[in-house]
């Protein structure tokens, strides 16, 4: 879990804070969606949960500890992946997993294992041999992997990690997401293909200018904006269309029902179903479809620019 407490950032004193008074709570067992345009203040966010650099103001709190004043336990249970991972580019990865291990204490037999398995779910296994400078952008996302999550951490932060990435790369890194997520891990993840963070993400917060402007739960995810309520009636009469006429315009197309221009909020679309049922009508069909993420993300950004 790590709690982000009033935090701002500042670079120098004659520029806007890249990070102005933020509060995020990001929970163990969760993926938190973190969206952005460049600048927003995104990478800036995850670099002071992982320790790298440090608040201006404010605290960031990880599994109980203040990354500040209790750095090294903060740090050991954070995993950071950044968007542009460098290593030195003449080392081998198990050589410079050994290396990375150090930090963390970890030797023997069992870290020897424990590498070679990392190494392998990521899909390196194949490439032991080869020197870093010679892996391709993807190659180094997977290695950045396996190398931030060598001492188990509870809370992984992904900056960017699927950029560039092909179909496969794309793939490993969701599948990887939701594996941790069953582990009970915390997961934050920001991206710029919004598509993948409406799939994978319970909770999205949006960001602008360093603050926090919105934050999505899953539900919210799934009636953004103008919506369109699709719903398909077994037992269809004038009396359904007189009830639902009074939610918004009502279309027909074949047994399918559209109602339009909704005069109820998102979080009230619910009470429709339930009206429905409470007057005899059998529902087959219930579907809030919405704007994407991406759609009401530069609506948003736009009214705010």
């Amino acid at each position: 879990m790590i709690n982000i407490e009033s935090v701002s950032k500042s670079y120098s004193a004659k520029a806007s804070p890249a990070v102005d008074g933020l509060e995020l709570d990001l929970m163990d067992g969760e993926i938190l969606g973190l969206v952005g345009l460049n600048g927003a203040g995104k990478t800036t966010t995850i670099r002071m949960s992982s320790g790298i650099i440090l608040p201006t103001r404010g605290r960031i709190i990880v599994d109980g500890y203040d990354n500040v004043k209790e750095k090294v336990k903060a740090a050991a249970g954070v995993g950071w992946i950044p968007e542009l991972p460098n290593f030195e580019p003449n080392a081998k990865p198990v050589q410079l997993m050994k290396y990375y291990a150090g930090f963390y204490r970890l030797n023997g037999m069992d870290i020897d294992k424990r590498i070679n398995s990392l190494l392998e779910n990521v899909g390196l296994s194949d490439h032991l041999n080869k020197k870093l400078r010679d892996y391709s952008q993807g190659m180094k996302k997977r290695f950045a992997i396996a190398e931030s999550i060598i001492g188990d951490p509870q809370n992984v932060l992904f900056d960017e990690t699927l950029n560039g990435l092909d179909p496969e790369g794309v793939l490993f890194v969701r599948n990887l997401i939701l594996e941790m997520k069953k582990q009970g891990k915390a997961i934050l993840l920001s991206s710029h293909i919004l598509s993948e963070i409406e799939g994978l993400a319970d909770r999205v917060a949006i960001i602008d200018h360093g603050k926090l402007i919105k934050m999505l739960s899953r539900n919210e995810m799934k009636s953004l904006g103008n919506v369109v309520l699709h719903i398909t009636v077994d037992n269809y009469n004038d009396d359904c269309k007189k009830l639902l006429e009074q939610y918004g315009n009502v279309e027909i197309s074949g047994d399918e029902i559209m109602i339009r221009n909704l005069t109820v909020e998102g979080n009230q679309i619910a009470n429709i179903s339930e009206g429905l049922i409470k007057s005899g009508f059998r529902l087959r069909k219930f579907d809030p479809v919405g704007e994407s993420l991406e759609e009401f993300f530069f609506k948003l950004i736009g009214d705010k620019q």
